[in-house]
């Protein structure tokens, strides 16, 4: 009885070791814009999602022994179609959470020709986060946002377009802001002029037309002020998909504003590698993000 004890024991430390903690909606009350999408969420192809019109939170929390209090809410990427929740969502927060980092993977709703959708529920998750810092163990100034790809151009967004709360509102997650302290983006799609950017996020989010003023609007190296936050950029040189000129760009227009930055550009790697190894030195991309983070002071 005593090893089936043990072996019982081991079983639940083991599976509670980088595991997802529980699920929140990120618009419990029912959000206030629909996307439109009426057919039921549909998984393909491992765990990508489709047909999202409820967006949640998968929260993974540290263990208590090794909590840094750091938390990063994360996009994955699809070009606004899909989203590709397993490498570029819940392997990286169980790599965080592994670190002593929250990682809070976030399923948005997809746009479906309502371009503010995806941020509006992305603002909404680091509102969310702050609110239950306390709660889940996080310093409310040490919470970040990373996205990948199409996903990496959502978290761009948030980093360069946000509020800091309305301490007047009656609802709490409004009073908090919804800006992210430090960002992490994976080859991301930032610019949506025509001669660099991934048209085809572009097509997903604002449509087909060529409204420069909306366009504008999310080619996110024109939003970038002295307010944005420090940011860690991973490319590789050999992505065909989205070119690195979003990237370099971005870092670019950080530097101009004297916005703290870090990029590595490696030689291989091409598009979509997130948390997939591929026996390349762009495999390294975790530490040195986790050493970064110790560089800024985040942990």
């Amino acid at each position: 009885m005593k090893t089936v004890s043990l072996i019982f024991t081991m079983l639940i430390i083991t599976t509670s070791v980088f595991a997802q903690d529980f699920t929140l909606k990120v618009w419990p009350n029912g959000a206030p814009n629909d996307n439109g999408m009426k057919e039921p969420e549909e998984k393909y192809d491992g765990v990508r999602v489709r047909n999202v019109s409820e967006a949640e939170i998968y929260v993974y929390l540290p263990e208590k022994s090794i909590n840094t209090g750091a938390a990063v809410v994360i996009c994955p990427g699809g070009g606004y179609w899909i989203e590709a929740m397993d490498h570029e969502g819940f392997d990286m927060a169980k790599w965080l959470q592994s670190k002593g980092i929250a990682g809070i993977v976030l399923k948005y709703r997809l746009p479906y020709g309502h371009h503010e959708i995806p941020s509006g529920d992305a603002r909404q998750a680091m509102r969310l986060v702050r609110l239950n810092a306390e709660k889940w163990g996080i310093n409310p100034s040490k919470i970040g946002i990373a996205g990948s790809s199409a996903g990496g151009h959502l978290a761009s967004t948030v980093g360069t377009v946000f509020d800091m709360g309305k301490p007047e509102s009656s609802v709490p997650e409004e009073k908090m802001s919804c800006r992210p302290d430090f960002m992490l983006l994976l080859y991301p799609v930032i610019s949506f002029d025509e001669s660099v950017g991934h048209m085809g996020s572009r097509k997903n989010l604002i449509g087909e037309g060529n409204d420069w003023n909306l366009a504008k609007k999310y080619s996110n190296e024109l939003n970038v002020t002295a307010e944005t936050p420090p940011t860690f950029l991973i490319l590789a040189d050999d992505d065909q998909t989205v070119i690195p000129e979003n990237s370099i760009r971005f870092y670019l227009a950080l530097k101009q504003h004297n916005v703290p930055a870090e990029m590595h550009i490696f030689r291989d790697g091409a598009h979509g590698f997130g948390m997939t190894k591929k026996d390349l030195p762009v495999d390294q991309w975790p530490d040195l993000f986790y050493n970064w983070l110790k560089a800024i002071k985040v942990i």
